[in-house]
């Protein structure tokens, strides 16, 4: 009779089990991705405004104050993928292809905010609106992507695409987390927080 270790071993093939939360997997690492989160530090990213940005229980998190965390470094062509998780009076987004510093005249906003009367959640602001197939996010973990290739650019939340459009205003920049976007405070979280340059 095999030990049980052995047993488990078999019924779990390596290529079938999930990686540790805020790490790559052997697949994601040999495909290029690049983990921008540790779940321990916030190195590598840049604060702005007056946001209360903290690293909580293996999570990016802010639930006070107005401003921006943004990658040290610029991207062009990528694929961005997080996890987040909002409350209910939280106003977040994803920005990208930022200037600095980061905001909405400097940036795409991919909104996080599932209330917004013309851009909740998955929409790109000003561009295109996840209406009327909005997802429900709050209270709960969901994916959130971001696919930039030249001018076309896509969002995707929960693995649905959300809003899929083309503009020429912007080619590169960094990736900014949004807190307190129209003075909407509130609990964000993000883990999961990873890029893979095109």
């Amino acid at each position: 009779m095999l030990p049980l270790f052995v047993l488990l071993c078999w019924t779990l093939p390596a290529e079938a089990q999930q990686p540790a939360a805020n790490a790559l997997s052997a697949s994601e690492a040999a495909d290029g991705w690049i983990l921008l989160f540790d779940g321990r530090t916030l190195s590598g990213w840049s604060p702005s405004g007056d946001a209360e940005w903290k690293v909580e229980d293996g999570t990016i998190a802010a639930t006070m104050g107005t401003g921006f965390l943004a990658t040290s470094r610029p991207f062009g062509n990528y694929e961005f993928k997080t996890d987040v998780w909002i409350d209910q009076t939280a106003n977040s987004g994803v920005f990208f292809h930022c200037g600095d510093p980061p905001g909405a005249r400097t940036c795409y906003e991919a909104n996080i905010f599932d209330t917004h009367a013309e851009w909740p959640t998955g929409s790109i602001n000003n561009l295109k609106t996840s209406k009327p197939n909005t997802p429900d996010t709050i209270g709960k973990w969901n994916t959130f992507e971001v696919l930039t290739d030249g001018n076309h650019l896509i969002v995707k939340v929960n693995g649905r695409t959300t809003a899929d459009v083309q503009d020429e205003r912007l080619s590169s920049g960094t990736i900014a987390l949004q807190e307190g976007g129209g003075g909407g405070m509130g609990l964000v979280r993000f883990r999961n927080v990873k890029v893979r340059p095109r």
